[in-house]
């Protein structure tokens, strides 16, 4: 799945690449000329994708985000097709599950901790020697709108979430040494597969078969966002660089504000908004 003509060419490693998000900045970044390094777990989605951008503009391959070892090939790969630089690394493999604490099942829970926090801990590890050889380097991650209030029945996620945005504050300023930018994304409710697919182990909440198309809000901050959405992000985050955090929608910068003023009213609306979002679902 690999071929020629990426030399000279801006670069980007994307994690989670096989649809969603990943795939829509795959897409995108091509277009505009990159070189692309797609990685999932997912091979029929790759494969797709990688026949779409075409063996030269591309290198594809099956990677597990939580296998240091081979994230740390996976990179050392991707270095020898770019002359041994990389313009943004896009940290944005995720998973979640669904439910109560007490009812998502503790080997669940841990893969969740494993791929959406010690995942991005592998990609900073693995991408920083290319990041630090490559002028105006970015280094991007996707956190998540449940970073800015732990959301209800996405606990442990909402967790991992929050503490990609907390690495990334730090390392914005650790990074700078390097000559390295660090960024994140906190999206929203965005149509990608993890909200389609995640279980939900829990009955009470919001229903089993509950469904984005059907039962999203249709506006405010919660309105469902198409993936490119996130795409055209990453490039902002790229060609602007003015910021740590992107918001998509942008509305969602004001939960971080309010909770900072008045923890309790944004707590409440919290659950007042997943109290809502169950019943509009349970009663159509």
């Amino acid at each position: 799945m690999s071929g020629k003509g990426s030399e000279r060419r801006k670069s980007i490693f994307i994690t989670g690449a096989a649809s969603g998000m990943g795939r829509a900045t795959a897409e995108l970044f091509a277009a505009k000329g990159w070189f692309i390094g797609a990685y999932d777990v997912n091979e029929e989605g790759l494969r797709s994708l990688g026949e779409e951008l075409g063996a030269d503009n591309c290198l594809v391959r099956i990677l597990d985000v939580t296998d240091k070892a081979d994230f740390d090939l996976a990179v050392a790969e991707f270095g020898e097709r770019t002359g041994g630089t990389l313009d943004i690394m896009f940290n944005n493999a995720g998973i979640g599950q669904g439910g109560f604490f007490e009812d998502v099942p503790y080997e669940l829970s841990m893969k969740v901790v494993e791929v959406n926090l010690k995942g991005v801990l592998n990609g900073l590890h693995a991408s920083l020697p290319l990041l630090k050889k490559t002028p105006n380097s970015l280094c991007f991650s996707t956190s998540s709108s449940s970073a800015t209030h732990g959301i209800p029945q996405i606990a442990v996620y909402s967790a991992t979430k929050h503490a990609v945005k907390g690495l990334t504050e730090a390392l914005s300023i650790e990074f700078e040494r390097h000559g390295v930018r660090v960024a994140d994304t906190l999206p929203g409710l965005i149509d990608t597969a993890i909200i389609r697919e995640t279980p939900n182990h829990s009955e009470g909440g919001m229903p089993a078969d509950f469904d984005p198309d059907r039962d999203a809000p249709t506006k405010g901050m919660f309105r469902l966002m198409p993936a490119d959405s996130v795409a055209n992000i990453v490039w902002r985050a790229y060609d602007k660089g003015d910021k740590i955090h992107y918001y998509v929608p942008p509305e969602i910068a004001w939960i971080d504000r309010l909770k900072v003023l008045a923890p309790m009213f944004v707590r409440n609306q919290i659950a007042k908004m997943m109290k809502e979002t169950a019943e509009r679902a349970k009663n159509r």
